[in-house]
C-alpha cells in the first residue's frame, strides 16, 4: 500500500531521478515533472497528496506555481514542500506567504526530507475524529467534516496547515497557545523554534476570516507568548 502520492517538480534530471528513488523506497508513489507549467498540467488530472517543489526554475518559478496550485481545483487538500537553496528569513517568509505548508533549505539529509514529509501530511486523530460537525462564529461557519469554511455565506479557501491550524485553536477556545504548542500540535514534535510560520499562517487565517485583518477579533496575538482563539460569544 502506497504511503501517499507525490509530485517532485525540479528542472534538474538528476535531482528527479535521486528524489523518485529514495522516496520510492519509503514506500512512497512519486511522479516528477521539470517545470511549473508542467506541474500545473498534472496536478489538473492526477491526485496527488504532496508536491516537492523547487523554488528556483526557469519559467513559472517555485513561488508562482505554488500559488497557482493553491489557487487550481486541487490546491486545497494538497500539501507543498518548497524546496530552496536561500537561507534568508524573507525568503521563507515568502514560500509560506505564496502557500506552502514547509520549506526545506538544501542541501538536506534524506531523514530530514522525510521527516518533512511525513510531518506535511500527517493528520492527527484529534483533528480528525468527527466531534461538533459544525463551528460558527461571527460570519464565519467551519465544517469539521468536511474541512470546508464559509465567511459571509461564501465558501473560504483554507489550505491543509490554514485548517490544521485553525482547528487547534477552535478546539482550545479562550485559551493562550504558545508558539511550541501550536507548531508541535500542527506540524510535528520536530518543530517548535519556527515563529515565522506561525506568523506567516495566522496572518493569512485572519486576511481569510477577520472582518478587519489588521484589527483581530478571533485569531489574538498574546506577544511574545503565542496566539489564543477568541470566542466573543458561545454557539
Amino acid at each position: 500500500m502506497s504511503a501517499g502520492r507525490i509530485l517532485v517538480v525540479d528542472d534538474e534530471p538528476q535531482i528527479r531521478r535521486v528524489m523518485r528513488t529514495t522516496l520510492s523506497a519509503s514506500g512512497y508513489e512519486v511522479a516528477d515533472a521539470r517545470s511549473g507549467e508542467e506541474a500545473l498540467e498534472r496536478l489538473s488530472s492526477e491526485s496527488f497528496d504532496l508536491v516537492l517543489l523547487d523554488m528556483n526554475m526557469p519559467g513559472a518559478g517555485g513561488l508562482e506555481t505554488c500559488r497557482a496550485i493553491r489557487n487550481g481545483r486541487s490546491g486545497i487538500d494538497v500539501a507543498v514542500i518548497m524546496l530552496t537553496v536561500r537561507t534568508a528569513e524573507r525568503d521563507k517568509v515568502e514560500a509560506l506567504d505564496a502557500g506552502a505548508d514547509d520549506y526545506v533549505t538544501k542541501p538536506f539529509s534524506t531523514s530530514e526530507l522525510l521527516a518533512r514529509i511525513r510531518a506535511a501530511l500527517r493528520r492527527t486523530a484529534a483533528m480528525g475524529e468527527a466531534g461538533v460537525g459544525l463551528f460558527d462564529f461571527g460570519d464565519v461557519r467551519i465544517d469539521l467534516r468536511s474541512r470546508q469554511a464559509s465567511v459571509q455565506g461564501r465558501a473560504t479557501r483554507l489550505t491543509p496547515k490554514e485548517f490544521d491550524l485553525l482547528l487547534f485553536m477552535i478546539r482550545h477556545p479562550n485559551r493562550t497557545l504558545t508558539h511550541r504548542e501550536l507548531l508541535q500540535a500542527v506540524w510535528g514534535p520536530d518543530y517548535g523554534d519556527q515563529v515565522e510560520y506561525l506568523r506567516v499562517f495566522v496572518n493569512q487565517l485572519r486576511k481569510k476570516i477577520e472582518p478587519q485583518p489588521a484589527k483581530p477579533r478571533y485569531l489574538l496575538t498574546e506577544p511574545w507568548v503565542g496566539y489564543r482563539f477568541h470566542v466573543p460569544e458561545a454557539r
